[in-house]
């Protein structure tokens, strides 16, 4: 056993009392001491039962002769941090997750590792943790959140944010807010749409390292529950078989992966979040595979914000599974990789089937051929830019208008909100990257107001930060090299014409080459201060986004 490292022989005595004084019996040491990493705290809603899954976990492990031992980890919640400095250190909270458990797990050796996660930056962190230690590890979510519910009418959290933009056309009194306010988030859960933290745990899912249903059995359901205790019960035979998540992480599972996030149209963050994920894993993952399966794979399914469905009609419908069995009948899975179930994908998909055709849609009835992701390059992306293109309106696939330049995101809401963005532009917000921000800021705010204005009709957004799965319309993120690297974006000027062609894959700034070069010989990049402490550190050691924001080697 790895944990005899810290508790078998003469010289472990001290070790051992320590452990008894925690209240562990001799029998109890005598087992496999399995960690479970558990993110539960008061701040988060996708976060606050997440107690009750350790409990069901804790409970597993003990009926199949391991001993679990709990400890924490942080989360940011991205919705509470959004459109103001707390943002800054979400990503950044990413890799403070990653090292922390590497921390935990290796200054107390234990024998395998049970992961209980359930929103964005904590799901990847967790993830590279797992590849990093890879000693036996699960994975189990605490859930999706049910939508809320005005006027028979399925809300989520989008539909606050987007309040704001209707409340400043007057298409929503004091009172329609409030009931917006009050109702969009009914109870505990990761948030009810296609976000982030919904497609990472859909993807843990997808990649084999959680069990069938970790991404949509909703979170107040006691299905979760069960499934929670079954995570208990297989980390002990992952155990035994010595099973690894490097064993499971390969590149066809990764193939897998990318296949299911086109089909579900997942958030863009996925591809920041992958990448840094197949880095760990010792993986080599470029943006131009990303776009090889996109392009291969047809979108299938269609959840919020791109939709009206919900985490909830997915599991419905027959969840993650039922959508993977589509894409094993088109020949577009991998189906031998193996899965924390000691099964392969393919053996876990025998029963599968797809109770709603209506929302999980096949190939010839697919929302489009392609998927719901995009990489984009041309002068402004030269490493590539990315769009949830499964959330873009069709009006808005090829788009050509005058820059409106923004050096930060506060700057870029205001301008919306006192009416100065007018259609037909191109919004650019930069130095919000890795290292400009320093942070790569998510956009809810500016997205989620040009939606609900109706602009998303026709204005688009480009920018070196990233966005919110929660985002909708042509909003372009990631865009690298960033601003403060030097990248074409932070030369643009105010009323330059910026083409963009999602189909064809570009993002070009129309401005002559020359005028470009003397540009570019009195460009000095914006250096934002930022406190001392975790900000500047993380400034100095983050790449770029294109190789998922991880810290240089």
């Amino acid at each position: 056993m790895r944990s005899d490292l810290m508790k078998k022989g003469l010289t472990r005595i001290p070790h051992r009392s320590l452990f008894k004084g925690a209240g562990l019996t001799d029998e109890e040491l005598a087992r496999p001491i399995v960690g479970i990493v558990n993110s539960q705290n008061d701040i988060i809603p996708g976060h606050i039962h997440l107690d009750i899954i350790a409990d069901a976990v804790k409970a597993g492990v003990l009926a199949h002769g391991g001993t679990p031992l709990v400890f924490p980890a942080i989360g940011v919640c991205d919705g509470i941090a959004m459109g103001h400095i707390g943002m800054r250190y979400s990503l950044v909270s990413r890799e403070h997750i990653a090292d922390s458990v590497e921390i935990m797990a290796t200054a107390h050796p234990f024998d395998a590792l049970v992961f209980i996660p359930n929103c964005d930056k904590i799901i990847p962190g967790m993830i590279m943790a797992a590849l990093r230690l890879n000693i036996p590890s699960i994975f189990i979510s605490g859930g999706p959140m049910l939508p809320g519910l005005v006027r028979k009418k399925k809300i989520t959290l989008s539909s606050t944010f987007e309040a704001v933009g209707e409340s400043t056309l007057g298409k929503l009194s004091e009172e329609d807010l409030k009931e917006i306010e009050d109702k969009s988030c009914p109870g505990c859960g990761s948030c009810a749409g296609m976000f982030t933290a919904n497609s990472m745990n859909c993807m843990t899912e997808a990649v084999g390292l959680a069990l069938p249903g970790n991404g949509t059995i909703p979170a107040v359901h006691a299905a979760r529950v069960r499934l929670a205790k079954e995570a208990g019960r297989l980390i002990m035979h992952l155990y035994e078989k010595d099973i690894k998540p490097k064993d499971i992480v390969t590149d066809d599972a990764i193939h897998n992966v990318l296949a299911a996030d086109n089909a579900l149209g997942c958030s863009t963050n996925t591809v920041l979040h992958l990448l840094a994920i197949c880095h760990e894993a010792g993986l080599s993952l470029d943006l131009e595979y990303i776009n090889k399966v996109s392009k291969n794979t047809p979108h299938l399914v269609k959840l919020s914000p791109a939709g009206d469905a919900t985490l909830a009609d997915l599991d419905l419908s027959g969840g993650v599974p039922a959508v993977l069995k589509e894409l094993l009948k088109l020949n577009l899975l991998k189906p031998d990789c193996l899965t924390v179930t000691g099964k392969t994908i393919g053996e876990n998909l025998l029963k599968a089937e797809n109770r709603n055709p209506d929302l999980i849609k096949d190939k010839e009835h697919a929302h489009s051929q392609d998927g719901g992701l995009a990489i984009l390059w041309g002068n402004l992306a030269l490493d590539g830019a990315v769009v949830k293109k499964g959330a873009v309106l069709p009006e808005m696939m090829v788009h050509k208008g005058p820059a409106r330049v923004f050096n930060c995101e506060e700057d870029c809401t205001e301008s919306l909100l006192l009416g100065k963005i007018k259609p037909g532009d191109v919004i650019v917000i930069r130095y919000e990257g890795p290292k400009g921000g320093p942070g790569m800021r998510e956009m809810l705010t500016p997205t989620a107001t040009l939606a609900g204005m109706g602009l998303d009709k026709t204005v688009a957004l480009i920018t070196d930060g990233r966005f919110s799965g929660a985002s909708r319309g042509a909003s372009i993120g990631h865009i690298s090299p960033e601003a403060a690297a030097g990248g074409l974006i932070g030369l643009v000027e105010e009323g330059d014409t910026i083409y963009i062609d999602i189909p064809a894959n570009k993002l070009e700034l129309l401005v002559d080459a020359k005028i470009l070069v003397e540009r570019r010989a009195k460009f000095k990049p914006l250096i934002r201060p930022v406190p001392k402490g975790v900000l500047s550190r993380y400034r100095e050691l983050v790449t770029s986004a294109n190789t998922g924001a991880i810290y240089r080697d």
